[in-house]
């Protein structure tokens, strides 16, 4: 069951007309497809999507791209809206609570195990090998964690465990997180990645939701109150995860959670390393993206100073750079570079056309804007924020879908 309905608030304007597991990434696909990927290459496909906040575009991806799944008896991707089941409230109250509505669903299939992992992260994993992990040790719950920086763990729940990796103290959210034992500037923090035993999740579940005082969360209820009782709460260790494909001596480290504009970004220009952490190119564990009729990329002139040419970017299917120069980024399918234009560090969702002349940098544009000849994109962030676009903090520039776009002219330079 994934958890798939999140509002996205802080990658907004991509999340103005879509939810967060819907973002575009990596040129060709969504956010949500890693998780998918990682369950059908792991050989689960019973997969219900819980979907909540702007789901159009999740649903249609969905059936596009996710069609092929339903093609054997107990085989099935269904996205599941938020449907009262309960009788209560429209929305989900919380992450529990999402699985709560939605226990028909359990109960209906009587399944032995019961996988709940988010739907807004990118990461590879092997599933089937923490499923082992979590019948070997008889546990009641299995939470997969990873190592990160104290600095950043104080989003993030922290685990305390025996050295045989059983939990003995969950911390969501806290400002002071406990470290690690042998490493002080590390915490043991949850991906938010679970497997539980039918019963056991039942039972948990039911009893979160007859509390009056629980805001019906895993990390901030559920997982706590399991660890106080005594139950058998175990730590998977996402860097033992081995994948087929990848070589035996490299931990399986990389998770990123692109909650923000930044680390979206970031993540996003990961892909262009010549070695990247994350390796999309490892046939043995692909990640499915939407089937398109887009032609080959193209890069045509050569003549007169007039070159389309790019150099360390990854560039979708049906783009053309015509005598255009793209450095450094990331680009989705049909985008058209014109002549004399440049795209340095920057991520060009599908459809974006930068007419001649056009200079992007540190730039998100989304879906199908057509910047005219001449215009600048994050060179001067008064500018943008008065065309509309968002500048963060740290001087990214986002262009919103299908914004009305001036033409440049002396008085906007």
């Amino acid at each position: 069951m994934i958890l798939a309905g999140g509002k996205g608030s802080r990658l907004m304007p991509l999340t103005l007309h879509r939810s967060k597991p819907a973002v575009p990434f990596g040129g060709i696909y969504r956010i949500i497809d890693f998780v998918l990927s990682n369950f059908v290459n792991s050989s689960i496909r019973s997969i219900y999507v819980l979907t909540q906040f702007k789901s159009q575009s999740l649903a249609e991806h969905l059936y596009r791209a996710w069609a092929g799944t339903n093609v054997r008896p107990g085989h099935f991707l269904i996205p599941v809206p938020a449907q009262q089941q309960t009788g209560g409230a429209v929305w989900y109250a919380g992450t529990a609570d999402a699985i709560t509505q939605n226990l028909n669903l359990v109960r209906d299939t009587q399944p032995d195990l019961v996988c709940i992992f988010g739907g807004d992260h990118i990461y590879f994993m092997d599933i089937s090998r923490m499923l082992r992990a979590h019948v070997a040790a008889g546990a009641d719950v299995t939470i997969a964690a990873l190592r990160v920086p104290r600095a950043d763990a104080g989003r993030l729940g922290v685990l305390e465990c025996d050295p045989d990796g059983m939990v003995r103290g969950f911390h969501e959210k806290v400002d002071t997180p406990p470290c690690l034992p042998d490493d002080p500037g590390h915490c043991f923090a949850s991906m938010g990645n679970y497997v539980f035993g039918r019963e056991v999740l039942c039972e948990v579940l039911e009893s979160d939701a007859r509390s009056d005082t629980s805001s019906h969360d895993f990390g901030h209820d559920v997982l706590p109150a399991m660890v106080e009782q005594g139950r058998r709460v175990l730590a998977y260790d996402f860097e033992s995860n081995r994948l087929p494909g990848r070589p035996a001596d490299q931990p399986n480290s990389y998770w990123r959670d692109v909650g923000t504009l930044e680390a979206y970004y970031e993540a996003s220009l990961d892909l262009k390393e010549v070695v990247p952490k994350l390796d999309l190119y490892n046939r043995e564990w692909p990640i499915n993206a939407l089937g398109s009729t887009a032609a080959p990329a193209k890069f045509v002139h050569d003549s007169g100073g007039r070159v389309g040419e790019a150099h360390q970017s990854v560039i979708g299917p049906g783009s053309i750079i015509s005598g255009g120069r793209v450095q450094n980024s990331v680009l989705g399918r049909n985008v058209h570079v014109h002549s004399f234009a440049e795209v340095s560090a920057s991520v060009l969702f599908d459809g974006v056309v930068a007419g001649r002349g056009c200079r992007i940098q540190r730039a998100i544009i989304d879906k199908d804007v057509t910047l005219p000849e001449g215009a600048e994109v994050g060179y001067d962030a008064e500018a943008d924020r008065a065309r509309g676009w968002t500048v963060t903090g740290s001087g990214l520039t986002v262009v919103p879908k299908q914004p009305v776009v001036r033409p440049v002219t002396t008085l906007d330079l």
